[in-house]
Formats: C-alpha cells, sequence, structure tokens
C-alpha cells in the first residue's frame, strides 16, 4: 500500500468515521427521536428473537470488552500484571473466539428470522440489510484472527501479535497520529479495522442507535412508569 493510500485508509477514513459517527448522532437526536429506537419486531415473533437476541447481545458484551483489553490496554499494563504476551494472546484468542462464536449464532438467527419470517421481512430497510451484512462481514474477520491467528497460529505459525501495531495505531489517532504502523499488519487485520470504521459511519443511520438509549433514569426507582395519559390536561383542570 503507498503512503498516500496509508493516509487515506488509516487517517482520513478513521477520523471521517468518527465525525459522521457524532454528527450523525446528534442529527437523528434533533431530528429523529421517534425514530431513536430498535424497532423491536418481538410482536410479530417472539421465539426465535429471544435466542438470537440474547446470543448476539452476550456475546458483543464478550466481544467489546476482549477489545478494550486487547487495544486500549498496552502491553507495559498486562506485563506488570505478570502475564506473558504468549500467555495473553492463548486465552484472548479462546475467551474471543467463544465470545465471537456466540455472537455470531445470534446473528445468524436474527438474520434468518428476519429474511424467512414473511411478517418482520417487509420491515427490513436498506440499512438494516447493511448493518447485518457488515456485522457478520466483522465477526468473522474477529474470528479468524482470533481463533486463526492467535489460537492455531496462521501466518508465522506463532500468530501475530497486533498490540505492537494495530493497537498503538488505534490510540494515537487521539493524540499523535501513526498511520504507518498498520502497513505490516496482515490483510485480515486491516480489513476488520477498515470494516469497523464503516459500520461506525453507519451506526447513526440505524436501528443501531438504541445502543444509545440505556433507561439509566428508571435506576433505583422503585417503580417503572409506563405512561402518562391525560397528564397535561388534568394539570391544566387543577
Amino acid at each position: 500500500m503507498s503512503h498516500r493510500a496509508e493516509l487515506y485508509v488509516w487517517l482520513v477514513l478513521p477520523y471521517a468515521a468518527m465525525a459522521i459517527f457524532a454528527a450523525g448522532l446528534v442529527w437523528r437526536y434533533r431530528r429523529d427521536q421517534f425514530g431513536w429506537t430498535s424497532r423491536s419486531t418481538q410482536l410479530l415473533e417472539s421465539r426465535l428473537l429471544a435466542w438470537g437476541s440474547n446470543l448476539f447481545h452476550w456475546g458483543a458484551i464478550g466481544v467489546i470488552l476482549g477489545h478494550v483489553l486487547g487495544i486500549l490496554i498496552p502491553v507495559r499494563t498486562t506485563k506488570a500484571l505478570g502475564i506473558s504476551e504468549s500467555a495473553y494472546h492463548h486465552l484472548a484468542g479462546i475467551g474471543g473466539g467463544i465470545a465471537g462464536l456466540i455472537c455470531l449464532a445470534g446473528l445468524v438467527i436474527l438474520a434468518w428470522r428476519r429474511g424467512m419470517v414473511a411478517r418482520i421481512r417487509v420491515t427490513t430497510s436498506t440499512a438494516d440489510v447493511a448493518v447485518y451484512a457488515l456485522l457478520a462481514l466483522l465477526i468473522v474477520l474477529g474470528q479468524i484472527e482470533a481463533l486463526g491467528y492467535n489460537v492455531f497460529g496462521l501466518g508465522s505459525g506463532s500468530g501475530y501479535n497486533y498490540r505492537t501495531t494495530v493497537s498503538p495505531w488505534f490510540r494515537s489517532l487521539f493524540h499523535d497520529p501513526k498511520p504507518e504502523l498498520m502497513s505490516g499488519a496482515p490483510v485480515v487485520y486491516q480489513l476488520h479495522a477498515a470494516v469497523a470504521w464503516a459500520l461506525y459511519a453507519l451506526w447513526p443511520f440505524s436501528r443501531l442507535v438504541h445502543a444509545f438509549s440505556i433507561p439509566f433514569q428508571y435506576l433505583g426507582r422503585p417503580y417503572v412508569l409506563y405512561r402518562r395519559r391525560y397528564a397535561a390536561a388534568r394539570a391544566q383542570a387543577r
């Protein structure tokens, strides 16, 4: 990859995706609050949704935690804790592989449900199809990395230490960008990173925005208020 291509893919793409992500969320919240939901289809079909949603979300939580450990935490931190690099990569590969398989199984169930149940298929938008495709590609690439490289040693026979290239590249985006760090990474790692940025750019314009709708206001309440019908009229009557 040429130096100019490196700048576009590993510098311009991340910043453009982050800008679209932030601006898109603000625009969506200001312009489409009624659409800021997961657009649940539970009333149309619940059995497959229960299996697929739970597998996907719990698997995704495990995958996200693995990314936090592998990308945001430097090598020197794990070494200080007495965790060797070989032990880290082996455990990360097994744990990430299991979490990824659970997540992928949930996504397959959800995709099959959306495509095969007619009542749900008609509610599917172009953004839904794009999100499913990007998520599937992202998870499959992640599985190749976690199981293929870290567990079974693809490449040089001893896996690939992404914490010397991919991880510092990502962290450098927030203080001193070093796009050249990605030039030596295997193609699968480069594709995984590029697809992730594409997903972030699409995020605000899809049903994924529901991830930011955690009802913190209900924490600590002894009750949940479902609706307040006629509340304004009653207040005026008083």
